[in-house]
């Protein structure tokens, strides 16, 4: 069957527009423009695939006035680069547009709460693939064959980077050229609704990171009329990875502001198309815009429905207005958490107020445990074991400080997020070019060890609610000692206490005195029971050593 197929280009002080295709031979069909700022063409087509491209006439400063360029659709949702030469994807079936033809098959499944969240940041390309070829680039068909694996180590979300179509074949994301597609090179569309389904099917919630600050530098907006959508100039060129969106800029003859219809729209489709469970939102520092973020969080909230939805920021330093009673966000990157914890475990430092500080970071003024999304470190940080392989750290001595590290970030208060291959003590330097996880480390004592060290602390955040709330005691504290104990509990009776030893020195029969009560409770990380009595608890600390203690 033949159908009237619409096209449309929103380009509303460009001079002239047409569109070309396959289906015409590239030849140019001319497009009309509405009082609304759109250009149309209409043409019939038969069920099929078709490449297509508009020829604009720019507005953009760095053209000639006026002069004719070839432009993607900045709404196309599937991108050919395959070819060296871009084009945009165009499926018709049943005389309708269509992205695919991916049926969902769990939707209907529970997915936990935010506040329950353990999150895993992946990049599709370097997580896994091919494990014989060092150089094999991953795809989404290869996290779902790893998916065994993260409910084994028992996460429950995973923090995608970038997954929108970027120049060339290797790149974290964060130059994202086409916002409505997906990169190629990691699959198809179908590939990727299919991991997020199968992330569904096991309770794992899919959060996306969005790059709403800027965009690649050959974007079809910037091409097509730059100062529409952008600021003209970097406001801070210290930190400037492209044309920024200009989200002030407002359109008074068609009453919109183009930058966050735009961006609204991007991110409508994303939930609506890929069921997406929650957005990072990159550079929000960058993006300077609280009323943007305030409309955009709720449009995202009006587009999931129902559904548990987490926006998250990323700005560095973070900021307590950017979450809170009246700030845009639900939660934010924590970024001086990493620094402090890091500083402590390497033996740099010990300033007990700091680890007080990013333990509870109600002290900082956060409110509530989904404030703050906590990490030992991420993409943009060097790994732990690379921190203390810098410090001249190895081998036992330097698992046993990451495994201090990790029971407390499994044991603030806020959610936790690990970096890929953290959890086993990936020691691979970070760097912009392709560095694959080595899989192969879990092979080893000490990296399989760390590996069942996570396990159980993820076991025990998930099952032990203490620990979803943000109540928090400092019990014991001693300076001399580096010595710092903590206490979790909530209202139903469940109870945690985290004892860490931040020296260098076997502490024996050391006395914690101040337990929240006396009787059994169940040390977890080496599984044995111990009893306190009226005047606290008498243990040995390792050095660089957290006991946690459960309340039986």
């Amino acid at each position: 069957m033949t159908a009237p197929i619409e096209f449309n280009l929103f380009a509303p002080y460009n001079k002239g527009a047409a569109l070309i295709g396959s289906f015409s031979n590239w030849q140019e069909i001319s497009m009309k423009k509405g009082e609304d700022g759109y250009f149309r063409a209409t043409v019939a087509l038969e069920d099929g695939i078709y490449k297509y491209k508009f020829r604009v006439q720019s507005n953009s400063w760095f053209f000639a006035p006026e002069q004719w360029v070839d432009v993607i659709d900045p709404y196309a949702t599937d991108i050919n680069g395959s070819s060296g030469e871009d084009n945009g994807i165009v499926r018709v079936k049943d005389g309708e547009r269509i992205v695919d033809t991916y049926l969902w098959k769990h939707d209907d499944k529970p997915l936990p709460a935010d506040h329950k969240l353990v999150i895993y940041e992946l990049h599709v390309g370097d997580f896994s693939g091919g494990e014989d070829d060092r150089h094999a680039r991953g795809k989404y068909k290869h996290v779902i064959e790893k998916l065994d694996y993260l409910c084994e180590l028992g996460i429950n979300a995973i923090e995608l980077m970038p997954i929108k179509e970027y120049p060339g074949n290797y790149s974290w994301g964060y130059n994202p050229c086409y916002f409505f597609a997906t990169e190629s090179s990691y699959g198809s569309t179908v590939d990727l609704k299919q991991l997020i389904d199968e992330c569904h099917s096991r309770g794992i919630r899919v959060i996306m990171d969005g790059i709403y600050n800027h965009s690649e530098a050959s974007s079809p907006l910037t091409q097509i009329d730059h100062d529409y959508w952008y600021h003209h100039s970097p406001r801070d060129l210290e930190n400037n990875w492209g044309p920024e969106f200009n989200y002030e800029h407002y359109d008074k003859n068609l009453d919109i502001y183009p930058a966050r219809k735009f961006i609204g729209d991007t991110i409508r489709f994303w939930i609506t198309e890929y069921h997406i469970d929650g957005i990072r939102y990159d550079a929000a520092r960058q993006i300077a815009n609280y009323d943007f973020m305030h409309w955009i969080v709720q449009e995202a909230k009006n587009t999931a429905g129902n559904k548990t939805f987490y926006n998250i920021a990323e700005h560095i330093p973070e900021t307590t207005s950017i979450t809170n009673i009246d700030g845009p966000m639900d939660g934010c990157w924590h970024d001086s958490f990493r620094h402090t914890i890091t500083v402590h475990i390497c033996g740099d430092t010990f300033d007990l107020e700091s680890l007080k500080d990013v333990i509870d970071g109600k002290r900082q003024g956060f409110m509530g445990t989904t404030n703050l999304v906590n990490y030992l470190t991420n993409h943009d940080h060097e790994r732990t074991m690379v921190e203390l392989a810098n410090r001249q750290i190895f081998e036992d001595e330097g698992f046993n400080r990451a495994k201090l590290a990790a029971a407390i970030l499994m044991t603030s208060v806020g959610v936790p997020l690990i970096w890929m291959g953290e959890e086993f003590g990936e020691y691979k330097p970070k760097q912009p070019e392709s560095s694959k996880i080595e899989w192969s480390l879990l092979g080893n004592r000490l990296n399989h060890n760390l590996f069942e060290y996570y396990k159980g602390l993820i076991h025990l955040r998930k099952h032990n609610h203490a620990l979803y709330t943000e109540n928090i005691d400092f019990i014991h504290e001693n300076l001399e000692a580096k010595v710092l104990a903590y206490s979790r509990w909530n209202e139903e009776g469940s109870r945690v206490v985290v004892v860490a030893n931040f020296s260098a020195n076997f502490l024996r029969d050391y006395h914690i005195p101040n337990f929240p009560c006396g009787g059994t409770w169940h040390e977890w990380t080496g599984d044995y029971h111990v009893e306190a009595g009226d005047d606290g608890m008498i243990t040995d600390l390792g050095a660089y050593e957290a006991k946690v203690f459960v309340w039986q």
